[in-house]
């Protein structure tokens, strides 16, 4: 639906607008109330998951523009696991937010959990498209635009719980990041 894409470029250039003015908000906090503790870190992560929130709108923008393309050809196979993905990674975005916004941590570790279930669903159609690429060299090229749609959303999910590793060191000054143990 070209409208639909057209709506969804539209919204990320307001994205990036608000990116800015949030961005120059926290910097002038950072000069003017020279916060420390807890206001810093508050502060801090509003700046990390600002850019998050910029970034998961970008990649909302290459999933429109491959979701176009896709939509240009017959469709290679009944869309099956990309729905469940895009399910997952929009409770996560929006779990993600409320976590920040409500400073909770249990939401966000919980968050943090439902990432692997994102992550294996990409390998898996990554590997069923492939399978279709390897015995069809017609299906190559709507294959790759619903690899790139799915690693698109994969992103978003890490997107998101970048944001919930930022919700945690706000709420207990502990960075989780890079660890293996995310609990």
């Amino acid at each position: 639906d070209k409208e639909l894409a057209m709506q969804v470029f539209e919204c990320e250039q307001e994205i990036n607008k608000l990116h800015i003015e949030v961005d120059e908000l926290c910097i002038r906090l950072l000069a003017l109330r020279q916060p420390i503790a807890a206001d810093l870190r508050l502060i801090t992560a509003a700046m990390k998951i600002n850019s998050e929130l910029e970034r998961i709108g970008d990649q909302s923008v290459n999933i429109s523009e491959n979701t176009a393309i896709y939509l240009e050809h017959p469709p290679l196979k009944p869309l099956i696991d990309i729905p469940r993905m895009v399910e997952i990674t929009k409770e996560m975005v929006i779990d993600s937010i409320t976590a920040f916004v409500k400073e909770d941590v249990r939401l966000a570790r919980s968050v943090l959990k439902r990432d692997d279930d994102v992550d294996n669903l990409n390998h898996q159609i990554f590997r069923e498209l492939l399978t279709y690429m390897l015995s069809d060299a017609t299906a190559i090229h709507r294959a790759l635009c619903l690899i790139l749609i799915s690693r698109n959303i994969e992103r978003i999910a890490d997107h998101a719980t970048n944001i919930c590793e930022d919700v945690v060191f706000m709420t207990l000054g502990k960075d989780i990041r890079h660890h293996m143990e995310k609990q």
